[in-house]
């Protein structure tokens, strides 16, 4: 037995199922760090942060956003474009490929950057700019390119943060227009021609050449500045030692002389006597160097002469100080036998 259906029924369950499509398409569950922007009849209307949202269906739709991401296989970059309506917060990098870039000195070279980027302001970055990801990057180029040539080859291998730092900084105001922040830029990798390449190696083992003449040759002045400066304070020192030996040499020959003198007498002769025997010693001590620095010695006549007194006097006294006894003892003998005769002339008397 077939039961009417009535109309009434069917429309309840058109309700009920259209109920459950709003209801479906309505609610909407956004993720931490994401957000969406919401048009309602083709006009911004809000933004869905994190959590659970509802939205109308067919009145209320996420606006998309194009993002272009690269995707790295083998040596090429493929670019891959997609439409999101999910923004996300997050920190994002931007691996674009080598850029050819002419330095000042007319060398180009291919420069692999890396972008670091973050969507502060959904809102703007959907509706100020058509393609963001797109307008980042170019951006990123064309300020790379700007940077790079104003820079020397040489300066561009040495100052890689200062050229980051630049770019930075001449992307951070077009940025801001388009809520994004530019987190910091990257320079990954230099390229550059193989002659380029090549003449680099041997300016730099020219450099190193150099260096190493250089650090040798200071090495060198060093040394013989170290070991001019001792030779000068052996000399010194040598010196001051010939001085002091030359000092007291004389002052022993003196205190002998004293004491010679003071046992012979100081009468002339006992003088000339003294010092005729002491230059002719002086002179004898000199006779080997003098037959060592010639085959023959000549011999002046009045060295000759000093050396026979030097002899007769060795012969009479022996020596300074055997004259100063024989002197002595003379002169005990002499006191002797004058009072020997003072006494005979005494008891004569």
């Amino acid at each position: 037995m077939d039961l009417p259906v009535s109309p009434g029924l069917i429309l309840s369950l058109i309700i009920v199922v259209i109920g459950i499509l709003i209801i479906v398409k309505g609610l909407v569950v956004v993720r931490q760090s994401e957000v969406m922007v919401i048009e309602r009849l083709g006009s911004f209307n809000r933004l869905l942060e994190s959590g659970i949202n509802i939205i109308i269906p067919f009145i209320e739709q996420p606006r998309a956003i194009t993002m272009i991401r690269y995707r790295k296989m083998g040596d090429d970059y493929h670019a891959i474009t997609s439409d999101e309506t999910r923004i996300d917060r997050r920190e994002t990098v931007m691996d674009f490929p080598g850029q050819p870039v002419v330095t000042t000195d007319n060398v180009t070279v291919t420069i692999n950057g890396a972008l670091y980027y973050q969507v502060i302001d959904p809102k703007r970055a959907v509706y100020e700019v058509e393609n963001m990801s797109q307008a980042v990057e170019v951006l990123a180029k064309t300020t790379l390119r700007s940077v790079v040539g104003k820079m020397e080859l040489d300066k561009l291998f040495e100052s890689r943060s200062e050229v980051n730092n630049e770019i930075q900084a001449a992307m951070e105001e077009p940025a801001s227009k388009w809520g994004v922040k530019i987190s910091r830029v990257e320079v990954q990798d230099i390229a550059m021609p193989e002659e380029v390449e090549s003449a680099m190696r041997l300016q730099m083992a020219a450099e190193r050449k150099r260096r190493a003449t250089v650090t040798e040759a200071e090495g060198e002045k060093s040394a013989a500045i170290a070991m001019a400066q001792g030779q000068r304070e052996s000399a010194i020192l040598n010196a001051e030692g010939d001085k002091e030996s030359a000092i007291l040499r004389a002052q022993g020959e003196q205190e002998s002389i004293k004491l010679v003198l003071n046992a012979l007498g100081d009468s002339e002769d006992n003088k000339q006597t003294v010092v005729g025997y002491l230059l002719g010693q002086s002179y004898i001590k000199g006779l080997p160097n003098m037959a060592k620095e010639g085959e023959r010695v000549f011999v002046p006549y009045e060295s000759s002469a000093l050396l026979g007194s030097m002899g007769m006097f060795r012969e009479l006294a022996g020596s300074p100080e055997d004259a100063v006894s024989t002197h002595l003892q003379s002169r005990g003998n002499r006191e002797g036998l004058r009072s020997g005769m003072v006494g005979g002339a005494s008891s004569g008397s």
